[in-house]
């Protein structure tokens, strides 16, 4: 993975990403639901682009992987602060799934932070296929309505992918970025 260079399309569509937080913030703030719902479209997809985009032309840096970190939770903060804005009546029925991944998703962070002292940057394949699920819940969502078996396939996938999360960082001595998951964690540790 290079280590120096910054300037690349891949980061550009992060910062991109980071830009645009306090647009999409004011437009929750400010009731422009249709706004909001296209530009957090395009930050879940801009997201996905510059992952491609690394992997695919080798522009993998470790600077990348944790301003995209940052993108990311900055845009899942948004679209949670965002489906409770717009979204809650449809929600609410189905809610307490939704809060465990945002507690897990919070805990996570917080052992980041205590065990490493900083911010985890894995993009691992289960944060990566969720993140496919969750644009793909996110346009259902806002173009045409609440569709249960979406939502639920999502959420079980999220909760799933934020518990391989906690146990990757439970089992690694020291932070490092890229993780593909558990599996290739714990094969690595016992070679």
């Amino acid at each position: 993975m290079e280590k120096d260079k910054v300037i690349n399309l891949p980061n550009l569509l992060s910062f991109y990403r980071i830009l645009v937080f306090p647009l999409i913030l004011w437009f929750i703030f400010n009731g422009h639901e249709a706004l909001f719902a296209v530009f957090i479209i395009i930050n879940l997809f801009t997201d996905v682009l510059d992952g491609f985009i690394a992997r695919a032309f080798n522009l993998q840096t470790e600077f990348g992987a944790r301003i995209d970190s940052i993108g990311d939770m900055g845009t899942y903060t948004l679209a949670f602060l965002g489906l409770f804005t717009f979204k809650l009546d449809e929600l609410m029925p189905h809610i307490t799934p939704l809060i465990i991944f945002i507690v897990l998703c919070i805990a996570l962070v917080v052992i980041s932070l205590v065990k490493f002292g900083r911010l985890p940057a894995f993009h691992m394949y289960s944060w990566k296929i969720g993140g496919y699920i969750q644009g793909a819940f996110f346009f259902t969502l806002f173009v045409f309505d609440f569709y249960a078996p979406l939502y639920y396939f999502m959420i079980i996938w999220a909760i799933i992918a934020a518990l391989e999360h906690i146990a990757v960082q439970i089992a690694i001595p020291e932070l490092y970025s890229n993780v593909k998951g558990l599996y290739w964690v714990l094969k690595n540790r016992n070679n």
